[in-house]
């Protein structure tokens, strides 16, 4: 890690572009740890009203007050849809909230493949509750390495993948591409489910179009849900799902909240009915993704 010194690494304000002339901005409160991990710059902050943020390239990536929005919607659907998940791959994900909240199913094997070692040190270290003691977990096997490179070569078999990648933008472009999609089915055990974060629709509507028609092209049943997470600017993310399963998206909210009440997974956002709630688009949204095949 070569790390400059706090006064040097510090911007006053850190500021995303979503687009021509729309911004979003965060002031720290107090910065934590500034460097650089020789693949992106990394900012650890506290905030009066986000709590404690991570900032990669100056970018805000995950917050305290709104982390656990994303993370049980990205983890809890898909696997409590599946309903008996043993083996789980997460790619990407360094700040170690999605393994902690698939680590709450009695999962047997846990592979995250994240490309940034040193995300993760310094979340274990200024960030330890997005993570909660899953980096240590008996269950979690960590790799160092690039996710579309693991999933063309693993010999293991998932019964879910969640991609907590960046978005469908720039270096992460290739997850959400078929060649990737493709390997990635190949690496799902009969019935299995993927999961992947689209972006913001709202600023990002051509790239959930794309990410849409490649899964098409790969996967029998494939769709989206949306989740109101205040940090991604537009308040709405679209989160995608994949599968051979033909009856999937149809799990009804009464099994569901049987799964979750047998595994006493107390949520603060997820529930049976915010599920359901999740995969009702409306037609504007829907209509980003399907103008392609005519639907």
């Amino acid at each position: 890690m070569s790390s400059d010194s706090l006064a040097d690494a510090e911007p006053l304000i850190f500021t995303e572009t979503i687009c021509a002339g729309v911004e979003f901005s965060v002031r720290p409160d107090r910065v934590l740890f500034a460097g650089h991990t020789g693949l992106q710059a990394i900012h650890i902050f506290d905030h009066a009203v986000l709590g404690r943020v991570l900032a990669l390239d100056h970018v805000v990536q995950t917050t305290e007050s709104d982390e656990f929005i994303y993370h049980e919607m990205l983890v809890h659907v898909p696997m409590l849809w599946h309903g008996s998940a043993r083996s789980v791959l997460v790619i990407g994900g360094g700040d170690g909230g999605t393994l902690r909240e698939v680590l709450r199913h009695p999962v047997e094997r846990a592979v995250m493949v994240e490309l940034d070692a040193d995300v993760v040190k310094y979340c274990r270290a200024h960030l330890p509750t997005l993570s909660a003691g899953a980096f240590d977990d008996r269950r979690t096997e960590l790799v160092f390495g690039d996710g579309a490179d693991y999933v063309r070569e693993t010999p293991y078999r998932f019964d879910a993948i969640i991609i907590d990648s960046t978005d469908p933008i720039g270096p992460g472009k290739v997850l959400f591409e078929a060649e990737f999609f493709r390997a990635c089915q190949a690496c799902l055990n009969p019935g299995g489910v993927l999961v992947n974060q689209n972006g913001t629709p709202a600023f990002m509507p051509t790239a959930l179009a794309a990410s849409a028609a490649a899964l098409r092209q790969v996967f029998a049943h494939t769709g989206f849900y949306y989740v109101p997470v205040p940090t991604y600017v537009s308040g709405v993310m679209a989160l995608g799902w994949a599968s051979d399963r033909s009856d999937l998206a149809r799990v009804q909210p009464d099994i569901l909240a049987a799964r979750q009440d047998a595994l006493g997974l107390a949520c603060r956002w997820y529930s049976p009915a915010v599920h359901q709630a999740a995969l009702a688009e409306p037609p504007a949204l829907r209509a980003l993704h399907t103008r392609d095949c005519g639907t």
